[in-house]
């Protein structure tokens, strides 16, 4: 299992599937080259500190390393994104949490996820 470092990685994942949890956000995307699981983690600024940010990103690698490798679906990428109830949530409870993220089934996203509607509705617009 190696671990995601580009951004471009990180960008092509969070268009993929995705997996809510309370402690986290598991992101999937497949691969099409043979290479190895790939896995990142991230956690946003909303979220604390960056000692509390760093704990959450800690207990999210410990989680990993705590699961095997067989869930996890060969040649794909995975990002989990750290929520702030990472911190007071208890660990068994997070990698049981994950396991059965693995296992069900991801929500696609939305095409376009990111862009918001023009506030003007069609009727209101000037003609050309």
């Amino acid at each position: 299992m190696d671990r995601l470092r580009q951004r471009a990685d990180f960008v092509a994942v969070a268009n993929g599937a995705r997996v809510n949890s309370p402690a986290f956000v598991l992101q999937s995307r497949r691969r099409d080259d043979l290479g190895p699981i790939r896995i990142g983690f991230t956690v946003t600024k909303k979220n604390g500190t960056a000692t509390e940010r760093n704990r959450i990103r800690r207990r999210l690698r410990e989680l990993v390393k705590r699961l095997d490798p067989v869930s996890m679906s060969p040649h794909h990428d995975y990002v989990l994104v750290g929520r702030r109830e990472a911190l007071a949530r208890d660990f068994a409870t997070m990698l049981d949490d994950l396991r059965t993220a693995f296992t069900r089934p991801m929500r696609q996203a939305t095409k376009g996820r990111g862009l918001k509607p023009d506030p003007v509705s069609p009727s209101r617009r000037k003609p050309d």
